[in-house]
């Protein structure tokens, strides 16, 4: 079983042990004692003019995410970049002023890469994937319709899952 202990900070920095509270403890839990856990896991006032139902629903979030070990490293690094503002790349692989060709139900179709994206047929998209979903209708990845990556070098295939979190 996890520690279910937190650590918390005062106001000062200085870090203290304090227990969590159970889901079930905030089941029944009222404001007073939902905005007092607030307090002790996240060290800060909670924010005004959150519903009773909203403080539960994240505590309980919050105290699940921590006896589990908190988020996967991955995440809290891909959530970091984005809060700083960091965007995505169109792939790796491609640099502004690549084109890609690729024949599709006997129709060669032209890609350039842009800084800002895909320019296909006079349209640009967000990504190689939203062209591949243009020219076919269905959703594929978008390096990999391109030619770019193998079905083993795709996500979900180094997960070992369909995609849908299956196995296969």
């Amino acid at each position: 079983m996890k520690d279910l202990t937190n650590v918390a900070r005062t106001e000062t920095g200085k870090a203290h042990p304090i227990p969590l509270p159970s889901v079930a403890t905030l089941e029944t839990a009222g404001r007073e004692t939902l905005l007092d856990h607030w307090r002790d896991i996240f060290a800060a006032p909670p924010p005004k003019g959150l519903s009773q139902v909203f403080l539960r629903r994240f505590l309980a979030f919050e105290v699940q995410a921590r006896q589990q070990g908190g988020l996967p490293k991955d995440l809290v690094e891909r959530i970091a970049r984005e809060a700083a503002g960091e965007t995505r790349k169109v792939t790796p692989a491609l640099r502004p002023g690549g084109r890609l060709l690729r024949e599709w139900n006997g129709v060669t179709h032209v890609v350039d890469i842009l800084e800002a994206g895909c320019l296909w047929q006079g349209k640009t998209y967000p990504s190689l994937s939203a062209v591949a979903r243009a020219i076919t209708g269905a959703r594929w990845s978008g390096p990999r319709f391109f030619g770019l990556t193998t079905a083993s070098e795709t996500p979900s295939a180094r997960r070992g899952t369909n995609g849908k979190g299956a196995k296969r």
